[in-house]
């Protein structure tokens, strides 16, 4: 019993020891020369632009529901009027930042993920530090940041509709 313990709690030392190294890494390599701007612009087109059809047609969907569930309630006490002012705070405020960022760790996360995955299978993350490039902040920096540029924006763009 103790070293089952034991041994889980080390192993969760472990993995928070790695993501601290982790995120080490990533502020380092924001910080050093040689940003990658193009690489940066093309995963904001990727983030951004090529997410925009599912991000507008999820928050449309998500105000349009909402409208609908709501408007029967509110019609039963006369406060038909209250309907937009209600359905726009809400999902403003609550609904809409979390069902986008939602949406966007599904299909952002699994492409970034598939694309690196198969990078490293055709070890070209292992050409790129043969080579002494840095494969952290070519792969990993411009990645994150395009995801921190992007998702406000796509949430923005979703809560407007």
């Amino acid at each position: 019993m103790a070293q089952a313990f034991t041994t889980s709690l080390n192993k969760y030392f472990a993995s928070v020891g790695n993501q601290v190294s982790f995120m080490l890494k990533f502020v380092r390599n924001i910080f050093r020369g040689g940003f990658e701007w193009n690489e940066f612009l093309r995963q904001c087109f990727i983030i951004g632009y090529k997410s925009i059809g599912l991000v507008a047609l999820t928050g449309f969907i998500l105000g349009f529901v909402l409208t609908l569930q709501t408007l029967p309630s509110l019609k039963t006490f006369g406060a038909e009027s209250f309907v937009p002012g209600m359905v726009a705070v809400s999902i403003i405020r609550e609904i809409g930042p979390v069902i986008i960022a939602l949406i966007c760790a599904g299909k952002i996360a699994s492409s970034i993920g598939a694309e690196l995955g198969s990078m490293k299978v055709t070890e070209q993350i292992d050409a790129m530090e043969v080579s002494s490039a840095n494969p952290v902040q070519y792969l990993v920096v411009t990645r994150i940041l395009a995801c921190t540029c992007m998702i406000p924006l796509l949430t923005i763009m979703a809560d407007t509709l």
